[in-house]
């Protein structure tokens, strides 16, 4: 009888037959993610500080959060969701839908109530991601770039309808920019939408990397969310074979994990996840780190006009 990663890895290959069948593009399944969120990425766990900086050479990103660090699988797919809208829409205003399960359909993700469901942890991180801060340093001896700004100017979630009866001090009702309601069913009563600092869709809009949203919603690892985005951005101007020590991606991917070697263990199990969504990548991992050799990026990049 097949063991839990025998079915895991057999339902990943059926499902990668299923997306290189039809083109994301005729799927309507064409994603994008920022540019500077592929170079470093969010926290996989939890690191319980307000504070967190990743590095990717001369690149250095780092995240202050308010309400506590973005973290996991949610914030990945809240920010495909993201990049792709505005992408597409140009809007710095965005609509969430009619209800929760419209939105939680754009992400990938079933909404469900309790202990163990979806919707609570799905509007922790959002409000985690949506109040916090990033910076983006570029340091080399001749260049010193630096660039920061806040994601969501104001943020305001609700749990029930009847909430929002007593308003806030701070914004007025008709203001609210993210209502979220404890039943999926139910429609928003002053419409549900976040507004973008124009900071974060600028950053969004400078080369923003092309995805396959099949494939994220199908990958349940944050790190095999950020391989698979990652992956498809090097091949898209990967020109010779090259190799990244794993001390170089643990510092990009893992910073939170303690020796060299476990995250590499951890990285090789995820990355076997994401070939097989994404089986023409060109991925060897040795002893000493990763080779990559010259392939065709998952999505060919071809912007929207507007």
């Amino acid at each position: 009888m097949p063991g839990k990663r025998s079915r895991q890895s057999l339902r990943l290959a059926q499902e990668a037959l299923a997306i290189e069948a039809e083109e994301a593009r005729k799927a309507g399944t064409l994603g994008y993610m920022a540019r500077f969120l592929v170079q470093a990425t969010l926290p996989h766990n939890d690191p319980r500080t307000r504070t967190f900086t990743r590095t990717n050479g001369l690149f250095r990103l780092s995240i202050i959060g308010p309400e506590g660090l973005p973290f996991g699988r949610y914030p990945r797919l809240l920010l495909a969701w993201v990049c792709t809208t505005v992408v597409t829409t140009r809007a710095r205003v965005l609509d969430l839908g009619p209800n929760l399960t419209a939105f939680f359909g754009k992400l990938g993700v079933t909404p469900t109530g309790g202990r163990y469901g979806t919707i609570g942890p799905v509007r922790n991180q959002a409000q985690r991601l949506f109040s916090a801060s990033i910076s983006m340093t570029y340091e080399n001896p001749d260049v010193y770039d630096h660039r920061g700004f806040r994601l969501a100017d104001r943020l305001r979630l609700h749990k029930r309808p009847g909430e929002v009866e007593d308003p806030s001090p701070i914004v007025e009702p008709e203001e609210t920019l993210l209502w979220w309601n404890a039943d999926p069913g139910q429609p928003a009563l002053f419409g549900s939408y976040v507004a973008l600092t124009e900071g974060f869709r600028q950053a969004i809009l400078l080369a923003p990397i092309p995805l396959d949203l099949r494939v994220l919603h199908r990958l349940r690892s944050p790190l095999a969310i950020d391989i698979y985005v990652w992956l498809t951005y090097r091949f898209s101007y990967l020109s010779r074979q090259t190799q990244v020590p794993w001390s170089a991606l643990a510092l990009q991917f893992g910073a939170d994990y303690a020796r060299t070697k476990a995250f590499a263990h951890h990285f090789r199990r995820q990355l076997r996840k994401v070939l097989l969504l994404y089986p023409s990548a060109r991925v060897e991992p040795t002893r000493a780190g990763l080779i990559l050799r010259p392939a065709s990026p998952h999505i060919r990049k071809l912007l929207p006009k507007g």
